[in-house]
């Protein structure tokens, strides 16, 4: 089975990680204008030696941060069209078949929107069914309610994901007559 969680779970009442920089704020020597360096008065004690990390050896990279798995880009941009944050349109180039009606049909509906606190994506999970899909789960937090988001992605032909359905715990979007 190919199911995977994503982001971490945070309980209630923690705090984020914090500073992973020692140095902490304000350490840095005052700049003077004109980029000169400024001289210590005579008899002063020296500057404290540098603690800026070594430049690379020339030749070698340091390594590009990693980049966002297409279910995490998904899920922030769903969330912020759904909790109004975003205007739908913003996601036209993004969807696929009836995935662009569904997304305007639940923002019209404001499932997401809350008053007071920012909903935000909690944890993300998803399944590979077969390469170039993946269906996707998101939980959702706003304040001390948590709700659903579902949703796929395909790959297409110009190796870009697309969403090609969503949805939220609740009613669906009404089929048309002609779909079938």
């Amino acid at each position: 089975m190919n199911k995977v969680m994503t982001r971490t779970q945070r309980r209630p009442g923690t705090r984020p990680p914090g500073r992973q920089d020692s140095r902490g704020p304000g350490t840095a020597p005052p700049r003077t204008p004109g980029g000169a360096p400024r001289r210590a008065p005579a008899g002063s004690p020296p500057p404290p030696p540098r603690t800026t990390p070594a430049p690379c050896p020339r030749g070698t990279m340091r390594s590009p941060a990693p980049r966002p798995r297409p279910t995490d880009l998904f899920a922030d941009l769903l969330l912020a069209v759904l909790s109004g944050q975003r205007p739908v349109h913003c996601m036209l180039r993004h969807t696929a078949g009836r995935a662009y009606d569904e997304l305007a049909w639940l923002a019209e509906h404001g499932r997401l929107r809350t008053r007071g606190t920012r909903p935000v994506v909690r944890d993300i999970g998803y399944y590979v069914p077969r390469p170039g899909a993946i269906e996707a789960f998101a939980r959702i937090g706003a304040g001390d309610r948590t709700r659903a988001m579902a949703f796929r992605l395909e790959q297409g032909p110009d190796l870009r994901w697309r969403c090609t359905a969503v949805e939220l715990g609740g009613p669906r979007m009404p089929r048309a007559a002609d779909d079938g």
